[in-house]
């Protein structure tokens, strides 16, 4: 009953209440964003929703589209600002996506919503985690967010949508918050951003550098038919 109905009222009235309350700040980031970034103050991006839906997920920005000569962005770490740092180590970027679950994209809690090009790298077994609608926080980030290997995050999400409980939701929930104001594992180790998943399986020898290319090409397909 709770994982079927109340969870998407719950959800919907908690996104509500939280844009309410925390609209002062969202005006403050999206003005102070707008600055620090040299324009528009967010990013878009899509991702795989419920079965595999793709929305638009939206987040502060947290780095800059500098670019070289030939027009290249640089690479993250230069574009990552310290606002930008900023934003990603109090997950403050994350609060937009407040919207995405008032309009029923995601959820408060669930599986976190990866790229499209991850999630064309995962086997069958692991894209179950698409059954239900992705999360705001969920059982992966609680347990070592972007400090966790890929295989160890997935198997997260899997654990939890075995069995969705509102205990267990509200568990997570505070676990989240405690992470937050800890600044817990936002990272990999050595990287300012976490690694792709095809990026990943590539590297280690797990998938061809013909799967690789083949999986970057179905991606940006599966994104043109979306939108």
């Amino acid at each position: 009953m709770y994982s079927r109905c109340l969870k998407r009222v719950l959800d919907f009235c908690c996104a509500l209440a939280a844009i309410l309350a925390l609209s002062p700040l969202l005006i403050v980031l999206t003005l102070v964003g707008a600055v620090k970034m040299h324009g528009n103050p967010f990013f878009t991006q899509p991702r795989p929703g419920l079965n595999e839906k793709i929305f638009k997920l939206v987040k502060f920005r947290t780095m800059s589209n500098e670019r070289d000569a030939q027009g290249n962005l640089l690479p993250d770490d230069v574009r990552l600002n310290a606002y930008g740092k900023f934003l990603r180590s109090t997950s403050l970027d994350e609060l937009p996506e407040l919207f995405n679950i008032l309009k029923g994209d995601m959820a408060v809690i669930g599986p976190r919503p990866q790229l499209v090009r991850d999630m064309v790298f995962m086997t069958a077994e692991q894209r179950r985690r698409h059954t239900v609608r992705q999360g705001l926080s969920g059982l992966a980030q609680v347990s070592g967010r972007n400090a966790v290997t890929w295989e160890a995050k997935i198997g997260y999400d899997l654990e939890y949508i075995k069995k969705i409980t509102f205990l267990g939701d509200v568990k997570i929930i505070l676990t989240t918050l405690g992470k937050v104001f800890k600044r817990d594992g936002i990272t990999e180790e050595g990287c300012d951003t976490a690694t792709d998943l095809g990026d990943y399986l590539l590297a280690s020898g797990k998938i061809t550098r013909e799967q690789y290319d083949r999986g970057q090409v179905e991606a940006k397909k599966l994104i043109a038919e979306a939108f």
